[in-house]
């Protein structure tokens, strides 16, 4: 008898897509709730903190602004002390963690899985925060009346009328000092006007005795001037 199996015979190892697909959402649901159930437990300590928190953030003075809790929920739920230092959990789900992000990145600044220790490390955080203020708003303070000095420097005290030297130019030394340069002017506006007139009249004799035989024959027979 042949054993072979035909082929539309059911094969017991062949798995059906669809309900592979049905198991899949199955676990995925089973999944996220499990998650969601951690995401509130999450949610519930980090509350508590922040319950725990309000008394100390209730003693910041009026003028500070620089905190203000507030629960933030998500994927990883975070308590938010100010806009760069907040607690959030481990990956444990039970371990508090104080974060801050700074310039080479984020700092975890306290650990631990006792809210009392937590509270504790927040409330000095505060603290520092709030030195940190102080201290910025007095280096201000200084680099501003430092400014104020360099952009408006003060004037030295104008001396006494009578101690105040002279005007250049006046006086009797003034006085020979700008008749001497008129006289030197006068000089060599002369010599220039003589110089310019012997130019002239030289020119005019050069031409007449060498370069115009035509003009000196006419002057010959108007007014008997030597031929030369």
């Amino acid at each position: 008898m042949d054993q072979t199996a035909r082929p539309d015979s059911p094969d017991p190892k062949i798995i059906s897509l669809a309900s592979a697909v049905r198991m899949a959402r199955v676990e995925g649901v089973e999944r996220s709730q499990v998650v969601a159930e951690l995401r509130g437990a999450e949610m519930a300590r980090l509350e508590m903190l922040r319950d725990g928190l309000a008394p100390v953030l209730a003693q910041v003075p009026q003028g500070i602004d620089l905190f203000d809790a507030g629960l933030m929920p998500g994927e990883h739920p975070r308590l938010f002390i100010d806009m760069i230092g907040f607690v959030e959990m481990a990956r444990d789900r039970r371990t508090y963690r104080l974060v801050q992000d700074t310039r080479h990145g984020r700092v975890v600044m306290a650990e631990s899985d006792r809210i009392d220790v937590m509270e504790q490390a927040v409330t000095q955080y505060i603290a520092r925060r709030m030195v940190e203020r102080e201290r910025a708003l007095a280096s201000d303070g200084t680099l501003q009346s430092v400014l104020r000095s360099f952009a408006a420097p003060e004037r030295a005290p104008a001396p006494p009328a009578s101690r105040r030297p002279p005007p250049a130019g006046t006086g009797a030394p003034g006085r020979k000092r700008r008749r001497f340069y008129a006289v030197m002017r006068f000089l060599i506006e002369f010599l220039g006007i003589f110089t310019l007139g012997m130019l002239l009249i030289s020119g005019i004799l050069a031409a007449f005795y060498f370069g115009y035989p035509t003009a000196r024959m006419w002057l010959l027979a108007h007014f008997g001037w030597p031929a030369g």
